[in-house]
């Protein structure tokens, strides 16, 4: 299926891997150009390296895209959750300037814990990450989307927000601020009827990073064994595995493509039928 979404310009938070680099790939193999963004140049730069060297890149005649039409990939290592990284990554040379017509947010989750040791510090980070940089990310794209006549922003946020984990209160509490804040802009007349939609995008246990370092709280809360741990995570799900990043992306293409205009305001569950309810 051709998304209709070749020559577009994306942004994509936490791009240098997981999710956010899940998300890059498939965008950029539908011909988006992508302006990668996260904290750690290091990776970063791989990442965006391997993303140019590995992606195979076809046309609908089966063809290449060639020369100046081949999608650019480029990158900033900002901190998208500050002023000046959101700054940064508008003014990346090269790029769109704030005239994105897809945005992806996401943010590192918050640490597991108990909430008894949260301080009030704590919370004002997670907030900030995972609530309200989305929300200032929406605040400088989705305007200039409509204006225009597309736009899609995929906020990736977490399974948890359907079914809450008890050591993932700070991320709980946060991410679900965001969905209801979108819940309610995404139905905004002057967006949706501009052909700009905005959903969220709920992962439930992928093969990342984030899930390792969750792992590892259990483990330690438990007394368990990692080993352990990740066997009886993994045993709760149908599916009977983890996800893998290339699908999480392929679900956020698709949410961004021009066949997806009838959808916003959704939270779209991708957790391998984790999640035991109806609704």
């Amino acid at each position: 299926m051709d998304l209709g979404i070749a020559g577009k310009w994306a942004l994509v938070c936490g791009a240098s891997k997981g999710l956010g680099l899940g998300c890059a790939q498939a965008l950029h193999a539908e011909g988006v150009n992508v302006v990668l963004v996260a904290r750690g140049l290091e990776v970063l730069q791989q990442s965006a390296s391997y993303l140019i060297a590995t992606q195979s890149i076809s046309t609908m005649d089966g063809g290449q895209f060639e020369g100046k039409n081949k999608p650019k990939v480029l990158f900033v290592a900002a901190d998208i959750t500050t002023d000046a990284g959101r700054a940064a990554a508008f003014s990346v040379a090269g790029g769109p300037g704030k005239d994105f017509d897809i945005v992806v947010t996401n943010a590192g989750g918050p640490p597991p814990g108990d909430f008894r040791n949260w301080e009030r510090e704590d919370w004002l980070k997670a907030v900030d990450a995972n609530m309200l940089t989305p929300i200032e990310l929406i605040k400088a794209t989705v305007d200039g989307m409509a204006a225009r006549g597309f736009g899609r922003i995929i906020n990736i946020t977490s399974a948890a927000v359907k079914a809450p984990i008890d050591i993932l209160g700070l991320s709980n509490g946060a991410r679900s601020g965001l969905t209801g804040f979108v819940a309610g802009v995404a139905r905004t007349s002057k967006l949706v009827s501009n052909n700009v939609t905005i959903n969220n995008l709920l992962p439930g246990a992928y093969d990342t990073d984030r899930l390792k370092t969750t792992m590892q709280g259990a483990a330690q809360k438990s007394g368990k064994s990692m080993d352990d741990v990740m066997d009886a995570r993994r045993k709760t799900i149908p599916a009977q595995r983890f996800g893998n990043p290339a699908e999480f992306g392929a679900t956020c293409a698709f949410l961004c493509s021009q066949q997806a205009g009838y959808i916003t305001g959704q939270n779209v569950l991708t957790d391998g039928g984790a999640y035991p309810g109806t609704y």
